[in-house]
Formats: C-alpha cells, structure tokens, sequence
C-alpha cells in the first residue's frame, strides 16, 4: 500500500517524533470519547487500545492511547514503549511495571488485563513480529540509548 508507506515513512521522522506525542493521543482520547468507545483515530493505520493504568508514584487512573498488535485471536496484545523513538521510556511502561494490572478498552469493550514486560528470547522472536508489522520501530530503537520495553498484556483470568 502506497498510503502505508507514505505514513510509516513520516512516522520515522525526527518531526513526527517530536510533534506526535502531544497531537496523537489528545486527538485519540477526544474520538474515542465522542464516538462512546468505538473509535480510536490513531487505529485507522494500527489498531489500538486506550490503556488505563495506576500511576506508578500517584496511585490515579491514567489513559492512554497505545498501538498495540493483537496476538491470539483477542486473548493478548503486545504493546510497544517506543515512545515515538523519544529519548525516555514512556511513562506508561513505569506504570505497568509498578502495578501490572490494568483495563484496555478494545474495540468498545472494556477488558481487564495484566502486563508482563518480556525479555530474552521471547522478546527477541516477538521484536521480530513487530518489525514485520510496523518498520518504524527500527527507526525509533536506533534512535534511542535505551532498550525500548515491549509488553504482553493478557486477559485477566487466562
């Protein structure tokens, strides 16, 4: 697809980098708001959850919007810190790892879910996968002076 292309070249830019944190996720939580959580913008290139986390310091909800790849057929996704090749891990991963358990709101479903920050082996086969379905993250990990964290987040109770 030319479109793709076109999208995931941008997306690997230093410009995007610095311009999409702050545009992206106000414009994600805004649709996925009005349309009662059924539309995630950003979801129109990747698909997408909105993640509400603990915050690892405060304790509060926090949402965020997030790419992630669906593995398993709706059972677990793999969520990427790329931070869009940010020089910091995003603030999400540190919550993930002080409080695991979370909700994603998928699809206008709301799912309870814990994450586990993969390593090793594992993380290597699943990097793999995820630069198979989107090439910028190799953009973004050259980058960065940080290994960028990857996450598996399951349904609770699986």
């Amino acid at each position: 697809m030319i479109g793709e292309r076109v999208v995931q070249r941008i997306s690997s830019t230093r410009g995007f980098a610095k311009v999409a944190p702050h545009v992206v996720p106000v414009l994600d939580r805004a649709v996925h708001r009005l349309t009662r959580g059924k539309v995630l913008l950003s979801a129109q290139m990747l698909p997408g959850v909105i993640l509400t986390s603990t915050g690892a310091r405060s304790g509060l909800p926090r949402r965020t919007p997030l790419a992630c790849m669906p593995e398993d057929g709706g059972g677990s996704w793999i969520l990427v810190g790329s931070n869009f090749g940010r020089t910091d891990h995003p603030a999400w991963t540190h919550n993930l790892l002080a409080h695991p358990d979370a909700e994603i709101s998928f699809k206008g479903a709301d799912i309870p879910v814990r994450a586990r920050l993969l390593g090793g082996g594992e993380r290597t086969a699943v990097w793999k996968e995820l630069l198979v379905f989107w090439p910028p993250y190799a953009t973004y990990q050259e980058r960065v002076d940080r290994e960028i964290r990857i996450f598996r987040i399951t349904r609770r109770g699986q």
